[in-house]
């Protein structure tokens, strides 16, 4: 039994841009959608999915806090039925230069993008291994596959949370879990990039920017790829992104 019939997707991270793009593609295909944030607005998402014909469930809840994250996955599967997708979209970029980053910064960030990446997924799959099934996503950058100067915290997360992914994938898939990683490389086109980085912004041109709605189609396609057919990780950029 699912919440009014429909299939449940998770959503961790379901920011204004990515994430609430996310949301509203598996929206649109008929996914009740739990949408979750530690802070911020989300009844402007549970509007948007109810203009799709869709419906929602807007819960704000800590990832990186442990017990947070248990009662948030028995909540959603005890009252709205089985989660079949979660998606991880917790950020965590900064910018920092090494004698700059604090071990507060440091710290924060590792828990945003690693250790919340793996409470969140352990409970996840802890749910879904009985039904041998389900499906899990984590966001990824390029900082996952490289480091760069000033982000030493930031590439530090996100390879430990493509490590973990990996870990995952290779132990759950063959269970019937799909996880899957996707490493963004690009600018995702939100207000925060062009206030502060103008110029960066400007400089890419037409379609230099990613759009979040476009972006959410791989995630999509991701979830509805046939058994046979896996993918762990994709990497998506503009045309004219270098790499």
């Amino acid at each position: 039994m699912t919440a009014n019939g429909k299939p449940i997707a998770l959503i961790i991270g379901a920011g204004d841009h990515l994430g609430s793009a996310i949301a509203r593609r598996f929206a649109r295909e008929g996914f009740h959608i739990v949408a979750t944030r530690r802070r911020g607005d989300l009844d402007t998402l549970v509007s948007e999915i109810e203009d799709l014909g869709s419906t929602a469930t807007a819960i704000h809840s800590d990832a990186r806090d442990e017990a947070q994250v248990g009662d948030l996955v028995e909540s959603v599967e005890s009252e709205l039925g089985p989660i079949e997708v979660t998606v991880f979209n917790v950020g965590g970029n900064v910018r920092y230069g090494i004698l700059e980053t604090t071990t507060q910064v440091y710290r924060k960030v590792w828990e945003m993008c690693a250790f919340a990446g793996f409470l969140v997924g352990r409970e996840v799959a802890r749910r879904m291994l009985p039904r041998n099934r389900g499906t899990i996503l984590f966001t990824g950058a390029s900082a996952s596959v490289r480091g760069s100067s000033g982000f030493a915290a930031f590439a530090g997360g996100k390879h430990a949370l493509r490590a973990l992914a990996q870990s995952m994938a290779r132990e759950l898939g063959p269970q019937g879990i799909h996880v899957a990683h996707v490493i963004i490389d690009g600018l995702i086109d939100n207000r925060n990039t062009e206030k502060f980085l103008p110029d960066l912004y400007a400089s890419k041109g037409e379609n230099g920017i990613i759009q979040p709605d476009h972006l959410a189609e791989v995630y999509w396609q991701l979830h509805k790829q046939p058994r046979s057919t896996w993918t762990f990780e994709q990497d998506a950029r503009p045309f004219n992104e270098t790499w």
